[in-house]
């Protein structure tokens, strides 16, 4: 009997990735499709989910063509996609709307009323309001678009439309759900109250599954359109970041990592919901059951990088970065005098929760160079995840060695500098870019009826870095004067 395969599709904001894993937890093939964000407005951002569907067949049509033995032999499918979005679906399952991303601030005079009408719900639903999370953008539609509210018959997150093109199922699961603000995070179940604040009902909520439940199975239209065949099983999947950890094995309280992609998150694993909303720390589920995460949320991790790689009119961020190692030598004390960045280029979550909030130099000179500029915005994001690992901790999570994934993950000066400022063992991951397929791929295995030994496997250490203590008391100082802009940052908009 030939072995089975597991196909995992992680829909991300800038790609849609999959992979095809076999039953050791071995990638066989690989392949993505780009995306792009709409922005039509100041602080929108959409996409169409119809090109979510086509970058799926993009890559899985790939996957086909460059491994079409492998591809034969699937036997299930994995999801998973980025959180907090909202897809508005009409009673013909037609899309209503652009989907409102994450990113999308469009909420924020919503969220702040979610939060001052109903200041005890943020315990129960793990988050303070915010206008990135799900429920606000559904107030902000019901006001200023109320013939497409009152059209609603469903509300899914961006992977479970994925789902329903595979399967004509409107389902969801929990690790999602609890990024939505409607979800009873301790219990697993939606929060009907605070569906009904956001002038919905609980029959336009999607089914809920566990992440390694069977949650569908492929229909005939699509397993078609694939070159697979139909009723094959469709696990719950998850969320991003929860099935990365799947993906990377943080599965047990104790464990955790780090995210520095678009976004950036400081992620502990814990064995029961531990949240601290007034900090803006998040309580969610995990893609595995009796388990959740506690994080810290920065809105700008390595886009930061990016940004400045432009600005500064470089071909690549690799370019930039060995300018950096060049001229600032990772085991060199920077001094006081060098630029300080503060990293909320799209506002911030933890501990600040501003969407409001911008980012900024201080302390440039005409001596100042693009590596200077270049390691100071490193630097405010490593300060930023620091403001976050002090508020999960707060929050009763533990934090200690940290896994690094993500695109930052690629840059060995970076990896270090975090070790300096965090103080803590950060290591790197082989295959790192593709946990959550892999997760997903996972989560696919187990609601088939196999693989759950593939849970307890981490992905192999790449490279370790170790806090080094000689940088301990420049970066302290710096820090404390990082800490000092945040309230001047805070008052350009007041």
């Amino acid at each position: 009997m030939s072995s089975p395969v597991s196909l995992g599709i992680d829909l991300g904001t800038s790609e849609l990735k999959a992979i095809l894993l076999d039953e050791r937890g071995g990638v066989l093939a690989h392949a993505g499709a780009r995306l792009t964000v709409s922005r039509r407005h100041s602080g929108w951002s959409e996409q169409n989910p119809e090109d979510w569907w086509q970058a799926c067949l993009r890559a899985l049509d790939q996957l086909r063509l460059d491994q079409p033995e492998a591809f034969s032999r699937v036997v299930c499918i994995g999801l998973s996609g980025q959180m907090h979005g909202a897809v508005l679906l009409g009673n013909d399952d037609r899309v209503l709307y652009p989907a409102i991303l994450w990113d999308d601030s469009r909420a924020i005079a919503q969220a702040e009323t979610l939060g001052r009408d109903y200041p005890g719900f943020a315990e129960i639903t793990g988050s303070l309001p915010m206008a990135g999370l799900t429920a606000p953008k559904l107030l902000w539609l019901q006001q200023h678009e109320p013939q497409i509210f009152s059209a609603i018959d469903c509300v899914l997150s961006p992977k479970d439309y994925l789902r329903l093109r595979l399967s004509g199922e409107r389902i969801s699961e929990v690790s999602d759900a609890a990024g939505t603000l409607w979800l009873d995070v301790a219990n697993r179940g939606w929060f009907e109250p605070m569906v009904r604040a956001t002038g919905l009902r609980l029959s336009q909520m999607p089914t809920l599954v566990e992440g390694a439940a069977a949650s569908a199975y492929l229909c005939h239209t699509a397993a078609t359109r694939l070159g697979l065949p139909p009723g094959l099983v469709i696990a719950g999947g998850g969320g991003d970041n929860p099935v990365a950890a799947v993906g990377i094995g943080a599965i047990n309280a104790g464990d955790g990592f780090i995210t520095l992609g678009t976004s950036a998150a400081i992620v502990a694993i814990t064995d029961h919901a531990a949240g601290n909303p007034a900090n803006a720390v998040h309580s969610f589920c995990h893609a595995l059951p009796n388990r959740w995460y506690t994080m810290g949320a920065m809105l700008a991790g390595a886009s930061c990088l990016r940004w400045v790689t432009r600005l500064t009119g470089f071909t690549d961020e690799q370019a930039l970065l060995d300018q950096v190692q060049a001229t600032l030598p990772i085991e060199r004390t920077v001094p006081l005098s060098n630029p300080l960045f503060l990293p909320y280029l799209a506002g911030e979550r933890t501990p600040h929760n501003d969407p409001l909030l911008r980012g900024g130099f201080m302390n440039l000179g005409h001596d100042c160079t693009p590596a200077m500029l270049a390691y100071a915005v490193m630097e405010g994001v490593g300060f930023g995840l620091l403001d976050a690992l002090q508020a999960v901790q707060y929050a009763g999570a533990t934090v200690q060695a940290c896994a690094l994934v993500g695109g930052g993950a690629r840059s060995e000066y970076w990896a270090q500098l975090l070790a300096n400022i965090l103080e803590r063992e950060i290591y790197t991951l082989q295959g790192s870019e593709l946990s959550a397929c892999i997760g997903a791929a996972k989560l696919g295995f187990v609601a088939s009826g196999q693989g759950a030994h593939l849970l307890q496997a981490g992905m192999p250490a790449k490279k370790r870095y170790l806090p080094d203590p000689s940088q301990r008391a420049a970066l302290h100082a710096r820090y404390r004067k990082f800490q000092g802009l945040i309230s001047a940052a805070k008052a350009l908009h007041d």
